[in-house]
């Protein structure tokens, strides 16, 4: 992405935290290759036409992680028909998980000032009686950039200055992503369809190598799907991350001389 002044990258790659600018994790991942992302684009053909599915699917994801966090707080929730059964889905899930949230850590802003980044996580909580940051996705799948990233917020919130300046309740022991979505299953072929962002993308079933033609697909109604995965060992990730660090540095030179943030 091109800059026009450093206001401009401060603006739209980082935060301030007590008058101090420091990177923000996504646009620090931004720089990992993902060959997914990549393949879409080719799919859609076109750049502008990826970006208004991409755009449009952020808003519609926005949507169902808005609804689900107010779910997990007890909120009487208006739940949007468009999203109506990866919710439902959800609520079933949880009656089982007795995910429990802290209402006041919920799109927390934190920081890690040995490392010097920035974030905001989604939510921390209960599960299984562990403590610990919950990521929610609403993706086809797990991706690689979640573990670092869900690696780069429990770190920060181990150290010690953030613990006493946010007043987290106790030590972060663990770390989860929640995957929520929904799609519609072919009766005849077991291909699935999702619906997002204005596209329709249908994928052959996993144990069936035969596609239905088009128009004689049979779908059933939509249904949602929820997965949540533990990641309690986050070495490795880390070091990951901050090695796409230094190679996000290394890519942004200019810009972070120019903020003070590299000298």
């Amino acid at each position: 992405m091109r800059f026009t002044d450093a206001g401009e990258f401060k603006k739209e790659t980082g935060h301030e935290v007590n008058g101090i600018w420091f990177p923000r994790v996504t646009r620090i991942l931004e720089i990992k290759s993902k060959p997914a992302l990549q393949n879409f684009f080719k799919e859609v053909g076109s750049y502008q036409g990826a970006e208004d599915i991409k755009n449009k699917s952020a808003e519609e994801g926005s949507l169902l992680h808005q609804t689900v966090q107010g779910v997990l707080t007890g909120r009487e929730m208006v739940i949007p028909e468009s999203i109506r059964p990866a919710v439902e889905k959800f609520i079933e899930f949880n009656q089982d998980q007795k995910i429990v949230i802290y209402p006041e850590f919920i799109e927390k802003p934190i920081w890690s000032g040995k490392y010097r980044y920035a974030g905001t996580v989604d939510a921390l909580a209960c599960i299984g009686g562990k403590f610990g940051v919950l990521d929610i996705k609403t993706s086809t799948g797990f991706y690689p950039e979640y573990n670092l990233q869900t690696s780069a917020y429990v770190s920060a919130l181990q150290e010690f200055e953030i613990k006493k300046v946010i007043g987290l309740p106790q030590n972060i022991e663990t770390r989860w992503i929640l995957r929520i979505d929904q799609k519609r299953i072919c009766d005849k072929c077991g291909a699935s369809l999702r619906e997002k962002g204005g596209r329709r993308k249908i994928r052959p079933g996993k144990n069936n190598k035969i596609l239905c033609l088009e128009e004689s697909h049979e779908w059933r109604d939509t249904t949602g799907e929820v997965e949540l995965r533990e990641f309690p060992y986050l070495y490795k990730d880390f070091r990951a991350f901050v090695a796409a660090k230094i190679l996000w540095e290394w890519e942004n030179d200019y810009w972070l001389k120019k903020v003070g943030y590299l000298k």
